[in-house]
């Protein structure tokens, strides 16, 4: 299993396993909302490599913030998995990476919201030392 940021060019790699959390995108949709809408927010992009196929069977959208509230963060857009990979360890290695990347950009925490439907993303979530601290309440406009 290996896990490596993406550039631009790979973008479209992570299309399978992002469009499991994001099926409204299409592949060119998603490659060109994150190379050019995404990417210049500051919003990078990484994957966990399948070794038998080759593939990124999971990945993760993420940016560095400053807030107010907390201060320095890593924020987890996406994370998301294909199917066929969950339960093979990808999402918690992924998980482990952002958090090495988070502490060496010095941030003194990790975010991210999973929507309240997602139970099994709440456990895993849960067992890789995230606690729910606070809701986030939308108003669709």
């Amino acid at each position: 299993m290996k896990i490596e940021e993406l550039g631009a060019d790979g973008t479209e790699k992570a299309y399978d396993a992002m469009r499991q959390l994001r099926p409204h995108l299409t592949s060119a949709g998603f490659v060109r909302l994150v190379n050019e809408v995404q990417r210049p927010q500051g919003y990078r992009l990484v994957g966990s490599w399948d070794a038998a196929s080759g593939r990124v069977v999971a990945a993760a959208g993420f940016r560095l913030q400053h807030m107010l509230a907390h201060g320095r963060v890593l924020v987890v857009d996406d994370l998301s998995t294909v199917p066929a990979a969950r339960g093979q360890g990808h999402a918690s290695r992924l998980l482990a990476w952002l958090e090495r990347e988070a502490r060496f950009h010095h941030c003194v925490q990790v975010h991210l919201d999973a929507g309240t439907h997602r139970y099994d993303a709440h456990r895993l979530y849960v067992r890789n030392g995230f606690s729910i601290k606070s809701f986030r309440l939308t108003r669709r406009l």
